[in-house]
């Protein structure tokens, strides 16, 4: 690991807003009231990577609170270093496999979850591994309440049309689909926060698909 990693590795365990593996179990329905101290609605964004989604979802409505969930601490430094630099108290970081997410946030905890440009898992053998599987799905709808959204933003045109399938065969209701979200009538201020891979992407000429659904 190189010298840059293990410094931000170091750092985030002395940051106050972000939580590693078992820190954050403790907080299991109870993140609003104990960490954030207010009765805000709560968002995730998984596989945040450096958490720009999530730093700038804050940002934007303050009325609300954001956890932004990856593995990789030295990701996740970036946007936690930035909310505490900028002074966003809305912010936290949770550092876990999404895998066991219901360890981490109790029935109907959740108003809404993002997901942005996950990594798409391609190979048909790591279809579990795709964060819109059947699998994930029912963790999902666990955690998030009744109204509550889902958001998907990918570059990954497979990924797009898997999961819309995977909407379609759960019978779960779809709100907004687009192959092309920057010429469609769908890119709100939201919408156009752009990651650093996102801009990479754009940069490039590619499509940004969107999708937006709900579980019941």
């Amino acid at each position: 690991m190189g010298k840059d990693k293990l410094r931000r590795f170091a750092e985030i365990k002395a940051f106050d807003n972000v939580f590693e593996l078992d820190e954050g179990k403790a907080l299991k329905g109870s993140w609003t009231k104990k960490h954030f101290q207010n009765n805000y609605p709560l968002i995730l964004e998984l596989a945040c990577g450096k958490g720009e989604y999530t730093v700038n979802l804050a940002q934007l409505y303050p009325e609300k609170n954001f956890i932004g969930i990856d593995y990789k601490g030295n990701r996740i430094w970036r946007g936690a270093k930035t909310a505490i630099e900028e002074n966003i108290p809305n912010v936290a970081f949770l550092r876990i496999q999404i895998e066991s997410i219901l360890d981490y946030f109790a029935d109907q905890e959740i108003a809404e979850i993002w997901i942005t440009f996950p990594d798409p898992q391609p190979q048909i053998s790591r279809e579990k591994k795709r964060l819109t599987s059947p699998r994930f799905l029912d963790m999902y709808k666990v955690i998030l309440q009744q109204s509550g959204m889902m958001h998907l933003k990918t570059d990954n045109d497979d990924l797009h049309s898997y999961t819309h399938e995977k909407i379609d065969e759960l019978k779960l209701k779809l709100h907004i689909k687009t192959e092309d979200l920057y010429r469609s009538d769908f890119a709100d201020e939201v919408l156009s926060i752009k990651t650093y891979y996102e801009k990479k992407y754009l940069a490039h000429d590619k499509n940004i698909n969107y999708l937006k659904f709900s579980f019941h």
